[in-house]
């Protein structure tokens, strides 16, 4: 199965989806829609015991053209409204066997400052996210209850992850305009390959 998110962050083109979700494509093809109560849903990742759905999310505010004026509209850095944050937090979900899933809490609340991008988990479970808060610009890395075991601070973080192989123990971070891998003690986890 592959989970992803679709968030909407900029654009101009009609948006076809009624909501921001948390979707699933079975093994024939068949996509599902299984969660809509992330808020703007960014990031997500599978645990390890395949048990629980972690998903972020960051609501910058923005869904594009019903923010700009007509004149606004080919300068994007020209807002006429201006945006309104919503909700910034890292949230577990329990996953079920059959790839639905059900929201059990928020693990960490951004608000008000900006919330996380992309995430990766280890062999042990432990969360590896792409913080993008202004305090606090950096990867944090939390246990699966939610709880800061470790910081690596950074430029403005996007996404994390793990090599494979003999380098499974290398972190990969996209910060700013650069990409930069930082060795850690434990090991990423990957989703087994399907047999």
């Amino acid at each position: 199965r592959i989970y992803f998110s679709d968030p909407r962050y900029l654009g101009h083109e009609p948006i076809d989806q009624p909501v921001v979700g948390v979707y699933r494509i079975d093994t024939d093809g068949t996509l599902h829609r299984i969660i809509t109560d992330a808020g703007k849903a960014n990031g997500v990742c599978v645990s390890p015991d395949q048990k629980s759905l972690y998903v972020v999310s960051n609501d910058n505010g923005g869904t594009a053209i019903d923010r700009l004026s007509k004149g606004d509209a080919k300068q994007a850095d020209k807002v006429s409204i201006p945006l309104r944050k919503g909700f910034m937090a890292l949230q577990a979900y329990d996953l079920a066997a059959d790839g639905t899933a059900k929201f059990r809490k928020t693990l960490v609340d951004y608000s008000p400052f900006d919330g996380p991008d992309g995430l990766v988990v280890d062999k042990d479970g432990n969360l590896y996210v792409a913080v993008r808060a202004e305090n606090r610009l950096g990867i944090c890395v939390y246990s699966p209850e939610g709880k800061e075991l470790a910081y690596i601070k950074t430029e403005i973080p996007t996404n994390v992850g793990f090599g494979r192989g003999k380098d499974a123990k290398l972190l990969y971070i996209t910060a700013g305009s650069s990409l930069y891998r930082i060795r850690i003690n434990r090991e990423g986890y990957h989703l087994p390959p399907r047999r």
